[in-house]
């Protein structure tokens, strides 16, 4: 089976984000940039099924972020090919046009199976892998949590989740594009010495892409950065103390009468 995996690039939230001198718009020279999560999963998952029943894992990324890091990551984990998509700007283009950037690559890997993230903290109008679907023409099926090799040749089985965690087990006729909220098992982890390795050996290729005109269907008019509203109280003493203050925030709030 070849299978094709989208890795995008997001702003790590643990790290302080920083609004730009127009107020629209994060300064993304100072972002830290780290892998989406349920991208990650869907490599993880496309390796899972490389090892099942052989075939291939190419992935496919825009040059956004700090993305080599991440593409020799990818090499070290398993995967045969990277496919990297170069950018004339360096800000990361809004889902619609990136999903129409990646399609027109994807197009040309003649890939049986497209798994892309089923979401992305940093998407604003609209979720890419539907928009990837419509523009390679293929159906969709998103938030899985598994994939495997389906009974019928030409069919993999997928692990959907719906509301209230409940699940159902589906048969895709492939080609198709999933939307994979969670891998059958975590991202696996690849020593530093494996990814120095594929630094020296894996080759990016960089496929001619159209890019399309910008669309903005949403329009930022001010971005504000969070305010402290209230901050915590660290109770000390001994345990009597701490107890009596427990008792008084609880009365002073009527939670205690």
């Amino acid at each position: 089976m070849n299978i094709a995996v989208v890795l995008r690039q997001v702003p790590d939230l643990v790290e302080t984000l920083d609004i730009d001198r127009t107020g629209t718009a994060l300064d993304w020279d100072t972002a830290s940039w780290i892998v989406n999560e349920c991208d990650d999963h869907a490599l993880e998952q496309a390796l899972l099924l490389k090892e099942a029943g052989g075939g291939s894992v190419t992935v496919v990324a825009l040059d956004a972020g700090d993305v080599d890091n991440t593409l020799y990551t990818a090499a070290a984990k398993g995967a045969d090919r990277i496919l990297k998509i170069p950018l004339d700007d360096p800000t990361p283009p809004a889902p619609r046009a990136a999903a129409a950037l990646l399609a027109q690559a994807i197009r040309t890997l003649d890939a049986e199976l497209v798994l892309v993230g089923v979401q992305a903290h940093n998407e604003l109008d609209g979720v890419l892998p539907p928009l990837l679907a419509a523009g390679l023409e293929r159906p969709y099926v998103g938030v899985i949590r598994g994939v495997q090799p389906g009974a019928e040749p030409g069919t993999v089985t997928a692990c959907k989740e719906f509301p209230g965690a409940v699940m159902a087990r589906m048969q895709v006729r492939l080609p198709a594009v999933l939307g994979i909220l969670g891998a059958e098992q975590p991202p696996r982890y690849v020593p530093v010495s494996r990814i120095r390795a594929a630094m020296k050996a894996t080759q990016f290729e960089e496929p001619e892409v159209t890019v399309p005109a910008r669309d903005a269907r949403v329009t930022v008019r001010r971005l504000y950065a969070p305010a402290s509203a209230a901050r915590a109280e660290i109770l000390s003493g001994s345990v009597s103390d701490v107890a009596a203050r427990l008792v008084t925030i609880l009365a002073e709030r009527g939670i205690l009468k």
